[in-house]
């Protein structure tokens, strides 16, 4: 089904509605939530754990691994993202004591995630879920379960649910630490994220209009924002983005770039940036249409950002600047990114 695709028309789809209502969400989870996560962080802080694992798929995966960067960089605590088919499929058990699991899960409700959680508890550890439906499968399973306070999420793109689970994470690890610095940014974040929503990407939108495909490029916490924004335009626009670390994508993958090719670098303020900037310059050196989130590129296709002021949430509010391009493509190129094609909004998976 196809809505209205001129991007100057009224907003008329979920997926701009709710990407709308993220400052709310975040606002609500910070005053209704927060009692549960010092109750969890208070336990963390008792088991001390040696090691932290998460289990989650898709969106959920990607705030994992952002939070996966945020528990190493600020507590020196190994975290190591679990396959959920280890206990659903195979059926095999792992040693977690003084261990801590860390699910996120939209709806609560796929069965290898509850059944991954579940085997993390009878292994040892410590069990935690995020999701947006408290009483839910996973949350029958779990020690501790806090509600993300994201609302009801109609678009098949999740857009509140993602943000929302990374800003449960980050109050969870803040009130584990202790770590005033970080709890005065993420109560920033409310503000901050209504001036990103309104960063105009118009002229990265009227660019990929008519390509097929792109790479994005990140670094720590800002690489799960880009995995997390070529799912987005996967499922929203039918681009194929591939997102590399900007390491990585010196592997190999460079080799495809030429003239032309497009590259979106999310670079956020961070001891990262001037790495990922030296790497995005020499791909645009290389032919590549480069369009990045820094001023202190030589790329004349800056692209308007807002800076938190923090290392650990100033990457988050790249996806918010993303959420408002990208609803915008959809459009422009006549899809409803409130549906797209063979997807639906809950996928349960063994």
């Amino acid at each position: 089904m196809n809505i209205r695709s001129d991007p100057t028309s009224t907003r008329t789809t979920k997926m701009f509605a709710e990407v709308r209502e993220i400052p709310i969400s975040i606002n609500r989870l910070i005053e209704d939530s927060e009692t549960v996560i010092i109750g969890a962080a208070n336990e963390l802080r008792s088991v001390d754990p040696v090691i932290i694992t998460t289990v989650a798929r898709g969106s959920s995966d990607h705030a994992a691994a952002y939070l996966k960067y945020a528990i190493e960089l600020l507590t020196g605590i190994p975290v190591a993202s679990m396959g959920p088919s280890i206990a659903s499929i195979y059926g095999a058990t792992l040693r977690l004591k003084n261990a801590a699991s860390i699910s996120i899960s939209q709806s609560g409700k796929s069965p290898d995630i509850v059944q991954m959680t579940e085997a993390a508890g009878e292994g040892g550890a410590l069990t935690i879920a995020i999701t947006n439906v408290s009483k839910s499968p996973l949350s029958s399973v779990s020690a501790h379960t806090i509600d993300i306070q994201a609302g009801l999420e109609k678009s098949v793109a999740a857009t509140k649910t993602f943000v929302t689970s990374i800003v449960a994470g980050l109050l969870l690890i803040a009130h584990w630490q202790n770590d005033q610095k970080l709890l005065d940014a993420i109560r920033k974040l409310p503000d901050q994220a209504k001036k990103a929503i309104d960063c105009d990407w118009g002229i990265f939108c009227n660019h990929m209009k008519n390509k097929e495909s792109l790479f994005i490029l990140g670094r720590g916490p800002a690489m799960a924002i880009a995995n997390e924004a070529a799912l987005k335009f996967k499922e929203t626009c039918q681009i194929h983005a591939q997102a590399y670390s900007s390491a990585e994508v010196m592997h190999g993958p460079k080799s495809i770039v030429d003239v032309g090719f497009p590259v979106l670098a999310l670079a956020s303020r961070d001891a990262s940036e001037i790495s990922l900037l030296k790497v995005a310059d020499s791909l645009s050196e290389q032919g590549a249409d480069l369009f990045i989130t820094s001023d202190k590129t030589k790329s004349d296709q800056q692209l308007p950002f807002v800076a938190s002021g923090h290392a650990l949430t100033d990457p988050l509010l790249l996806i918010l600047c993303y959420y408002n391009f990208i609803e915008k493509l959809a459009r422009l190129k006549g899809l409803n990114p409130d549906e797209p094609p063979h997807l639906k909004k809950v996928t349960e998976t063994v």
